[in-house]
């Protein structure tokens, strides 16, 4: 069905507004972050900074020591990302191509688990931790989350897309089941393995309660942690806090804009079977 001219300029009129609404608080601590302290406790608040400043970011960088906990936190998000992805490119292709006794089980197993809250899972999480020597360490933080029951269904049912007639020409072939996997899986599931790696990606990035249990030795903090040093008990440091927080937007927002173009293709493809 085509679009009528003005039903479309009202639907990008709309996009445009919620666009603008939902971009407007990242804005602000982007240019709040740019202030002078005079500036910053303003009132009423100034829309733009007069004049242009760095100085938090300066000083941000001088009260801790931001260069370990930057370099913690992509151990820990880019070590769990390739770990989701080989794990649950693995699970959802068993799943989607291999038929075994007890196979829809396990697919209902893990997607109930779906209906669990993360709070209710992180004392026995943390107990099989601790009880493994893992505990105030960065694997602390990098294997509880390598395997995801969402991961897991949307490369099922992205798998599921793939036709099989094209997986047995590559057995008759001689092709094994790994060499089907690593030769014609992966690069089919390019598109949903890209999504994966944005969601993975940004949530052990921003993740904040788990490192906050799981890891005590300042050394080992990640950027979320350090961040909460600026707040006190009496006061916040809101100048650094802003600065901090704006240099911990950038890597999510590269890692989007480099898998962008397979985000909008994975996500639609993954619901396309059932």
């Amino acid at each position: 069905m085509v679009m009528k001219p003005m039903v479309k300029v009202v639907i990008y009129s709309m996009l445009t507004v919620a666009a603008v609404v939902w971009l407007l608080p990242v804005l602000w601590v982007v240019i709040s972050s740019l202030k002078t302290n005079s500036d910053l406790y303003s009132f009423p608040p100034k829309l733009w900074p007069q004049p242009v400043t760095f100085e938090h970011f300066k000083a941000a960088f001088s009260k801790g020591d931001f260069g370990l906990y930057f370099m913690n936190s992509t151990i820990v998000t880019v070590s769990s990302t390739l770990l989701l992805l080989l794990i649950n490119s693995m699970a959802g292709f068993a799943l989607a191509k291999y038929r075994f006794r007890g196979s829809a089980i396990i697919l209902i197993a893990f997607i109930s688990t779906l209906m669990i809250p993360i709070e209710v899972i992180m004392i026995p999480i943390f107990k099989v931790l601790s009880a493994l020597g893992m505990y105030n360490s960065l694997l602390a933080i990098i294997i509880p989350p390598a395997a995801t029951p969402t991961g897991v269904f949307l490369m099922r049912q992205y798998l599921l897309s793939v036709p099989d007639e094209l997986l047995e020409a590559a057995r008759m072939d001689g092709a094994g089941e790994w060499k089907i996997y690593w030769s014609i899986i992966l690069p089919i599931a390019k598109p949903i393995l890209a999504v994966l790696a944005i969601f993975s990606f940004m949530w052990r990035w921003d993740d904040f309660v788990w490192p906050l249990i799981a890891i005590s030795d300042p050394s080992k903090y990640t950027i979320q942690l350090a961040l909460s040093n600026f707040i006190g008990e009496y006061n916040v440091d809101w100048g650094s806090l802003l600065a901090m927080s704006v240099i911990t937007m950038l890597p999510v927002l590269i890692v989007f804009m480099v898998f962008q173009r397979y985000f909008v293709s994975g996500m639609i493809t993954s619901g396309m079977k059932g």
